[in-house]
């Protein structure tokens, strides 16, 4: 079809490419194209984290170094997400009351 079949539309296909998905986005980490990096200074405890990994389905290189100090930093750090923290709805005036006495919240608790 051609671009001017429309008078003065913006032909889709541009449109889509130049505000469509975004697909240069950064991967997540801990995927396996971006792995976690975590060092830690025993092997029992690499058997520790590695398990960890698994059990949420992440991916991680461990390095075993007792000259260090552990790092496993991201690893808490995606394991400890902080989540939104949602209330109860209030009731209106007029919604029938929370103590089931089938009066209106104006006229009973409120």
């Amino acid at each position: 079809m051609h671009d001017l079949y429309y008078k003065g539309r913006i032909h889709t296909r541009k449109n889509h490419v130049t505000t469509g998905y975004n697909t240069k986005r950064s991967a997540k980490l801990g995927t396996e194209k971006y792995p976690l990096t975590l060092s830690v200074t025993s092997d029992e405890r690499k058997v520790e984290v590695e398990k960890l990994v698994a059990d949420n389905e992440l991916f991680a290189d461990i390095t075993v170094d007792s000259a260090i100090d552990e790092n496993i930093i991201e690893l808490t750090a995606i394991l400890n997400k902080i989540t939104t923290t949602t209330f109860d709805k209030t009731p209106n005036r007029n919604d029938p009351c929370s103590c089931n006495s089938g009066k209106k919240y104006k006229k009973c608790c409120g």
